[in-house]
């Protein structure tokens, strides 16, 4: 048996592919690479399909020729801003290709999927850290667009007998401490990459979008997480599925504690040695002030525990990452 990665040559699929390979499970991947990197899959050596998952006759193909008892989900647009500016978009690519990489499982008969969600399902959270069974009212069209995949799982466990575990996860930093894959998003919108871009030169400053939040110092806080205790998670999803255990479950992941965007740029410039230069814009539209996981029942029932959880050793990760690698994978 098998486990197919969709979006496994972006950045958390990568990553996520490394940890599975690393325990010996044979691993292939389907990404159609509108923002994926094939140099991360050439870098892995697994079996790659220059596909998208809207073409249910391919999908099926590849499922049954590779005997592929577990998808692993990431395919998907994932930038807020675009999805306030552009909604029709992010249902398009998000529920709607879901919609038929779930028709392929079906016809293929695959019954285990672990689907990459997001903290962003909640919204402005009622309170932190935020819990599985907290209100989900997503503030831009990317949560919403991951909340009704969540809901389209449920259906479909009942319907099809299709096993999903979700996996809501806040701000994903860092990079591979051997293999050669790390963050390059183009254009790139997460705060840990683009303050170090700031270090190696290539931004004249760090935009800070909003001072006025309600926070102590005035700007966002989130939730960073390494991304190898991410792919952990994913791979002890798997696990989970593939046992008599689950059915359609949800899981936060993250470290329980909070860093705003402020402190984010000292560290980094703890870690790099470097001026980081910092501008405060106006507040993006859709962006909550907090979030913060609570990640007990991950803990509890996935048997995860995050290995990384100091956020100056995620950015010291990543800063290795770019200081190698400064035009991310370069010209594809």
């Amino acid at each position: 048996m098998s486990i197919l990665v969709t979006g496994g040559a972006g950045y958390i699929g990568s990553h996520t592919v490394a940890e599975l390979l690393e325990h010996g499970e044979q691993v292939v991947v389907v990404d159609n690479l509108t923002t994926g990197h094939r140099g991360a899959v050439d870098v892995l050596q697994v079996p790659f399909y220059n596909v998208d998952i809207r073409d249910t006759e391919a999908m099926v193909q590849i499922l049954r020729d590779h005997e592929v008892d577990t998808v692993v989900h990431f395919a998907a647009n994932s930038l807020v801003g675009e999805s306030v500016q552009d909604p029709l978009k992010y249902y398009e690519n998000n529920v709607g290709a879901t919609t038929k990489l779930l028709s392929a499982m079906v016809q293929a008969g695959v019954k285990n999927i672990v689907f990459s969600s997001t903290a962003a399902v909640y919204g402005e959270p009622e309170k932190s850290p935020i819990e599985e069974r907290d209100r989900q009212q997503p503030t831009n069209p990317y949560g919403d667009t991951k909340l009704a995949i969540e809901k389209m799982l449920d259906w479909s466990y009942k319907a099809y007998g299709l096993k999903s575990i979700r996996l809501r996860y806040f701000n994903a930093a860092g990079a591979h401490p051997t293999v050669p894959i790390g963050e390059d998003h183009r254009p790139e919108s997460h705060l840990v990459p683009i303050v170090l871009q700031a270090a190696l030169g290539q931004r004249e400053a760090v935009s800070v979008f909003g001072n006025d939040y309600p926070t102590p110092d005035g700007t966002c806080i989130r939730d960073y997480i390494h991304v190898m205790d991410l792919a952990s998670a994913h791979r002890l999803a798997v696990l989970r599925l593939r046992s008599e255990e689950g059915g359609a479950e949800s899981f936060n992941l993250g470290n329980g504690s909070g860093f705003s965007v402020k402190e984010v740029i000292e560290v980094a410039r703890k870690v790099t040695g470097r001026a980081i230069p910092a501008v405060d814009v106006a507040r993006r539209a859709g962006d909550p002030a907090s979030l913060v996981a609570s990640s007990t029942q991950a803990r509890t029932m996935l048997g995860w525990e995050p290995q990384h959880a100091e956020l100056e050793e995620i950015v010291a990760s990543a800063w290795r990452w770019h200081q190698a690698h400064p035009n991310g994978y370069g010209a594809e």
